[in-house]
């Protein structure tokens, strides 16, 4: 298979010369825009969309249709992975997601064994492969993952955004239990990766929501180690073309070289870390990805221009730099300031190219 037309996103994580800055979007299919919303009440409920491959296809390709973004994301959830696990995965109604059946016994957690991704995520790969037909090589598509440690963090807790008071209960009182719940979502986000790249999927990108809420020393032990276990058994090369892989720890910015050092060829950046700082303490060792501040996209097409100018300005000449948001963007988003953000990339960027 050749590379897509626009392969500028390709190759800015392999951080080969691009005419421009390439851009996409955390959350670029999401309920900002009408047409997903539309989608995802004709589906019924969030996971029967992930689950249809027709509406998984045509919720991908929206943002597309809008925006001339430089790469599309499978549209999918992190937690598709336990879910396979059978702890019973359902949506609260403005609760998000919950577990019927969190690893709360010990029993439980010496039973957890890796998922096969042809079983039941199936439905995954099935839309995988659909939506890299949909593309008609015109963009890149990104497959993702979460984390190792951020699926621990749902699957000990039973939801998100908690004080993780039982996850770090686990890590510090009984580490052997937590690093086998990681060691076997290490194993089955591998496999999982791995067969969306034999899918069609062309970057990977692995989402460490949840890595920033531990101490220096317990991130290095119990996120990243697992991190750098998952980036050695990817894919990196299919027909011929290398598949970059993205790791993006939310609250990581202490940790960037560390990152780095685990065999990524890109590191993604939250809002809070300056870029260009970044890029001096990585070197020429890996692609950044980021990082507007996504409430940014809530002010005025002027402001926002004007702000992307300056994560622009701050990454510098040169390639190596994907533009993102430093987390999803919010429902709130008025979609003519995504489409004046994509523009004000595409337009600011050329001078550093």
């Amino acid at each position: 298979m050749s590379r897509p037309k626009n392969d500028t996103f390709l190759r800015a994580l392999l951080r080969e010369p691009t005419p421009y800055t390439p851009i996409w979007i955390m959350r670029q299919a999401g309920r900002y825009l009408a047409e997903y919303n539309a989608t995802r009440a004709r589906a019924g409920d969030f996971m029967s969309l992930c689950r249809n491959a027709d509406l998984a296809t045509e919720v991908t390709m929206q943002p597309l249709a809008r925006f001339p973004l430089d790469a599309a994301i499978l549209f999918s959830d992190i937690l598709t992975v336990p879910d396979a696990m059978g702890l019973g995965l359902y949506f609260a109604e403005g609760e998000g997601p919950r577990f019927e059946r969190p690893l709360r016994d010990e029993w439980a957690i010496n039973d957890l064994t890796p998922i096969d991704p042809w079983g039941n995520l199936r439905y995954v790969m099935d839309a995988v492969s659909q939506i890299r037909k949909a593309l008609a090589n015109e963009v890149p598509l990104i497959g993702f993952s979460g984390s190792p440690f951020t699926l621990a963090c749902y699957m000990i807790e039973g939801q998100g955004g908690t004080d993780f008071e039982r996850v770090k209960g686990m890590a510090y009182g009984r580490p052997d239990l937590l690093h086998k719940i990681l060691d076997v979502n290490a194993r089955s986000v591998v496999a999982y990766l791995n067969a969306q790249v034999e899918s069609g999927a062309q970057a990977l990108m692995l989402f460490d929501t949840w890595g920033g809420a531990l101490s220096n020393a317990a991130y290095q032990e119990f996120s990243l180690a697992y991190m750098q276990q998952v980036v050695a058994g990817l894919t990196r090369e299919r027909d011929g073309q290398k598949v970059p892989v993205i790791v993006f720890t939310k609250g990581g910015g202490l940790w960037l070289e560390k990152i780095a050092a685990i065999g990524c060829d890109a590191v993604g950046l939250d809002w809070t870390v300056d870029i260009g700082e970044a890029r001096a303490r990585v070197g020429k060792r890996v692609a950044l990805q980021g990082n507007l501040d996504p409430t940014i996209l809530l002010t005025t097409p002027e402001i926002v221009r004007r702000e992307a100018g300056k994560v622009l300005a701050s990454y510098g000449a040169g390639t190596g730099h994907v533009f993102n948001l430093g987390h999803g963007v919010s429902r709130v988003t008025p979609p003519e300031n995504v489409a004046a953000l994509v523009e004000a990339v595409h337009e600011q960027s050329r001078i550093y190219h």
